[in-house]
């Protein structure tokens, strides 16, 4: 559904004002971001005599991979994570589908920068790029530690149920590819034993950190959030495309496998088997290979016409090169 101001202005304070137990005044609303899975609002408002900046994320009802659990779990991921000690935005307040503003959640707004080309190269940001294995490893540890009760609507999105739902999803666009099919099927023959259930980000990676001069201030998008294996967020981390350009720093473009391991391990107490691991950066590697495939796609069909999703489709070469790179490494390190 479309949204306007005058709508969030209508229905937010109402929400607001039984939480926080005080009227609500807004002051401003702007759109931030407007994308095929949700709308994104900057507010600011007063509450009694205190003032407020809030992120309002609404579902925009647009199109998926299918692996979103919709904007209320969504939230509640969030604040338990939060609530277990994951740097993170605190939710105020859920929105139902009768709100009149449809499905999503209002949060408090945090301070930082999340773009990664600033956060790899401005010389403001190295006091953040050196505490970042601990600050980000805590985190993650955080999330993966995280209480489930209240959770069970989640989706549980093991190696196995998401390598075929992929590989589905390529063989769907007509356009079968030899690499996808050897890694698919190297992958396949490899799925790791079930780990423990945990918490699952879905999108842990540069761009999805927000951090200020001094160090980590939040963990953003939730949006994939699911049940699953932990390691997988320690995969798609390093995936290369979230290391911008710096494939030799292979954890974010900003430092190695192994120190951000430890530090996980030491934040988590749970040990990292580094094959595990790599396991799953060729998943998400292969994941945003068919990402890729399927932005093209919703152009050449027709579903949304975009550029930038028609170019998005130029990057499948990129995973297919990236994808050989890490079978390669995988054989090597058997």
């Amino acid at each position: 559904m479309t949204v306007t101001v005058e709508q969030i202005e209508q229905v937010i304070p109402g929400l607001v004002e039984p939480v926080m137990g005080n009227r609500c005044l807004l002051q401003q609303c702007r759109r931030l971001t407007a994308g095929a899975s949700a709308d994104t609002w900057w507010l600011q408002a007063t509450v009694g005599q205190q003032q407020h900046q809030w992120i309002l994320r609404l579902d925009a009802g647009g199109e998926d991979l299918g692996m979103a659990p919709g904007k209320q779990l969504e939230a509640r991921a969030q604040q338990a994570a939060a609530d277990a000690g994951c740097a993170t935005a605190t939710v105020i307040a859920e929105l139902g589908e009768g709100s009149g503003l449809g499905c999503g959640y209002l949060m408090a707004a945090l301070p930082g920068e999340s773009l990664p080309p600033v956060l790899l190269k401005s010389p403001a940001y190295d006091t953040a790029r050196r505490r970042f294995p601990d600050q980000v490893a805590g985190a993650l540890a955080a999330i993966h530690r995280t209480p489930l009760t209240g959770l069970g609507g989640l989706p549980v999105l093991d190696a196995r149920r998401q390598l075929e739902q992929l590989y589905a999803m390529h063989r769907d666009y007509g356009e079968p590819l030899p690499v996808f099919a050897l890694a698919y099927g190297w992958l396949k023959e490899h799925v790791p034993d079930n780990a423990s259930l945990t918490l699952v980000h879905g999108d842990f990676r540069l761009g999805n950190f927000l951090f200020t001069e001094s160090g980590l201030s939040g963990i953003l998008d939730w949006e994939l959030t699911h049940l699953g294996d932990p390691m997988e967020d320690l995969g798609w981390l390093c995936v290369n495309a979230w290391r911008f350009g710096r494939r030799a720093k292979p954890v974010a473009g900003l430092t190695e496998r192994e120190v951000f391991h430890a530090a996980y391990e030491a934040a988590s107490g749970r040990p990292v088997d580094p094959a595990h691991a790599r396991y799953w950066e060729l998943l998400g590697t292969f994941k945003w290979g068919v990402i890729c495939q399927y932005q093209a796609y919703s152009y050449l069909r027709g579903r949304v016409s975009s550029v930038e999703r028609a170019a998005i489709g130029r990057r499948v070469a990129e995973t297919e090169y990236d994808m050989l790179i890490c079978l390669k490494e995988l054989q090597d390190a058997a």
